[in-house]
C-alpha cells in the first residue's frame, strides 16, 4: 500500500507551513473541547482522541489520512507543552491500522527485520537513509540535540508502528520496514471508518 491510488494525500486541507500551529493538545477532551488554536481542527482531534482513547499530545497537524478521511498519523512537535523531548514525530492513530500491525509484532516481524539489516547491507543504507530523514525533518521544526530518531532506526526496528507512521506521512519508497508493514497488512480501510466519523 503507497499514499497513491485510492489513498489521499499526506496532510490535511489547511494544515501546512505556518497554519501547523505548535500548540499542544494535552487539556483537550475526548470531545475536542478547548481546541482553540491547535494545529488541528476540532472535528480532526476529536477523532485521533477516540482513536487512541485519550486526548492526543502535542499534535502539529495530520501527517496522512485513511481513504476515509481520518487521520491515520498525526505530526507532534519535538517536545511537549512542559518542555519534555518527544521524539516521535509522526505518531500512528489508525485503531484498525494499530491493531494489525500489533499482530505483525507479536508473531515476530521486528526480530525478522533486524536480523535482515545485519545480513543485506543495501537494505540496512536505505533503513539509515530513512533515519537520517527522520532527523532532518524533526530538527527543522526544533532540534532536540540528539542522534535517536524513533522506532529503533538506524540499527533495528523496534516499532512497526513508528515505521509505518513514517511511511504513510513520507510516502512509499522512504521507510523501507513500513513499506513491508503496509503490503502485508493490506487494504485495512475496506471495512469502513475505524470509529464513527466526527461531527463538526
Amino acid at each position: 500500500m503507497t499514499n497513491g491510488g485510492d489513498a489521499p494525500g499526506r496532510r490535511g486541507p489547511g494544515l501546512d507551513g505556518a497554519d501547523l500551529g505548535r500548540a499542544g493538545l494535552d487539556g483537550v477532551g475526548l470531545d475536542g473541547a478547548g481546541l482553540e488554536g491547535a494545529g488541528i481542527e476540532a472535528a480532526d482531534a476529536t477523532a485521533v482522541a477516540a482513536q487512541l482513547g485519550r486526548p492526543p499530545r502535542a499534535v502539529r497537524g495530520v501527517a496522512h489520512r485513511c481513504p476515509c478521511g481520518l487521520p491515520s498519523v498525526v505530526e507532534t512537535a519535538p517536545r511537549l507543552e512542559d518542555g519534555t523531548p518527544f521524539p516521535t514525530l509522526y505518531y500512528l492513530t489508525c485503531s484498525r491500522l494499530n491493531s494489525r500491525l500489533g499482530t505483525l509484532e507479536a508473531e515476530g516481524r521486528m526480530r525478522e527485520m533486524t536480523d535482515r539489516l545485519d545480513s543485506d547491507p543495501e537494505l540496512a543504507a536505505v533503513y539509515r537513509i530513512a533515519h537520517e530523514s527522520y532527523l532532518a525533518e524533526r530538527d527543522a521544526i526544533e532540534p532536540l540535540g540528539t542522534t535517536v530518531s524513533a522506532g529503533g532506526m538506524p540499527d533495528r526496528v523496534k516499532c512497526l508502528h513508528v515505521c509505518v507512521a513514517h511511511a504513510l506521512a513520507a510516502g512509499s519508497g522512504v521507510n523501507p520496514f513500513g513499506d513491508e508493514a503496509l503490503a502485508e497488512v493490506g487494504e485495512w480501510w475496506r471495512q469502513g471508518p475505524c470509529i464513527p466519523a466526527p461531527t463538526h
